[in-house]
């Protein structure tokens, strides 16, 4: 499997490393690896969904 730095996918998903990394650590990319300090993700990898919007609001009028 190819891996790209945490960097990478921050721009390509136009979001902060730092918000990456914290994605990799509460275990939301699946295939994550932390080598020394730096995450590494797979190619493929997408971007996890915000859980705060997966609730339905149907029962609120």
């Amino acid at each position: 499997m190819n891996y790209v730095p945490s960097s990478e996918k921050a721009k390509e998903w136009g979001i902060t490393q730092r918000r990456v990394a914290i994605l990799c650590k509460e275990g939301r990319v699946p295939g994550a690896e932390l080598v020394g300090n730096r995450w590494f993700l797979p190619m493929d990898a997408v971007k996890p969904g915000d859980p705060r919007k997966a609730r339905s609001r149907t029962n609120y009028v």
